[in-house]
């Protein structure tokens, strides 16, 4: 059941949620990007740059080690997801932006992930280790689930844009649902290690989802002078795309223990989102 899931199962469900995010996409996306890079270069570069390297510090700081900071590592070298664009919608934040984000650094992923992780791989499980990243196929796998869908869905919202408009809702509860799914299959295969597992990589994992959080706003108002722009990238920074994470560590690597983190700061983004979302709300935009 587990290997079904992690094996057909996730890359059909992640193919299927990249889809929602092309239908998501608009031409003023890419028209407000070449008109106003400024606030897509703060967004890209906290995502691809600085997420990756405030992990790094948070696996020193807490002293992860071997799997569990493998797995929060190849989180924080994930793209956000619809979960993110949803959260920009409902805290009132630029959605054009996030949706743009999303997608175009979803589209970088694939040639940064696979490099960056094998990496990570030797330097917290050794040369010697028995795990090890196939590139070739970790690359045509995000291909394949992360970018030719994206594509599809752009070209769905071109000839049917209410279909797109209709689905939207769906896919971003399909998603919500996948998540939980792998993470209830993961915690029932670790069996009695699960409590263990969860005691080293949560605190680390809820420090980084903070701290990704408060960096990508503190960025924005600081750079930006956009509270619009500072929520958006708040959210793109801290909400990661938990699926393909999963996708990597379960379904590539097979490594249920490398799940570990990843799952648990899917589970806690969701609480800090709603948390920041009332918020902002309550804030206003001014």
């Amino acid at each position: 059941m587990f290997e079904t899931l992690t094996q057909i199962g996730l890359p059909l469900a992640l193919i299927f949620i990249m889809t929602g995010v092309g239908m998501s996409l608009r031409p003023q996306n890419f028209h407000q990007v070449a008109t106003q890079p400024k606030a897509f270069f703060v967004g890209a570069v906290a995502q691809l740059l600085l997420l990756p390297l405030l992990a790094l510090g948070v696996i020193a700081v807490f002293q992860l080690q071997d799997e569990l900071a493998v797995g929060l590592f190849i989180l924080a070298l994930c793209p956000g997801g619809t979960t993110s664009n949803l959260y920009s919608y409902l805290s009132k934040a630029d959605v054009g932006l996030s949706v743009s984000l999303t997608a175009l650094v979803g589209f970088v992923t694939p040639f940064t992930l696979p490099f960056l992780a094998a990496w990570a791989m030797q330097q917290f499980l050794g040369a010697e280790s028995l795990l090890q990243l196939p590139l070739l196929k970790t690359w045509l796998t995000l291909l394949v689930v992360g970018v030719i869908p994206v594509i599809i869905g752009m070209l769905v919202k071109a000839k049917f844009p209410h279909f797109a408009e209709r689905a939207q809702p769906q896919i971003s509860r399909f998603s919500v649902l996948v998540l939980l799914l792998l993470i209830i299959s993961i915690a029932y295969d670790l069996g009695d290690t699960l409590w263990h597992y969860l005691l080293l990589s949560g605190p680390a994992a809820l420090a980084l989802n903070l701290l990704s959080m408060a960096l990508g706003y503190g960025l924005g108002r600081w750079l930006l002078h956009s509270e619009q722009q500072a929520r958006t990238i708040c959210l793109e920074v801290g909400l990661q795309n938990g699926t393909l994470a999963l996708l990597i560590t379960t379904g590539i690597l097979q490594s249920s223990a490398m799940s570990i983190a990843p799952s648990v700061y899917s589970l806690l983004m969701f609480g800090s989102a709603s948390v920041f979302t009332w918020w902002a709300l309550k804030r206003g935009t001014r």
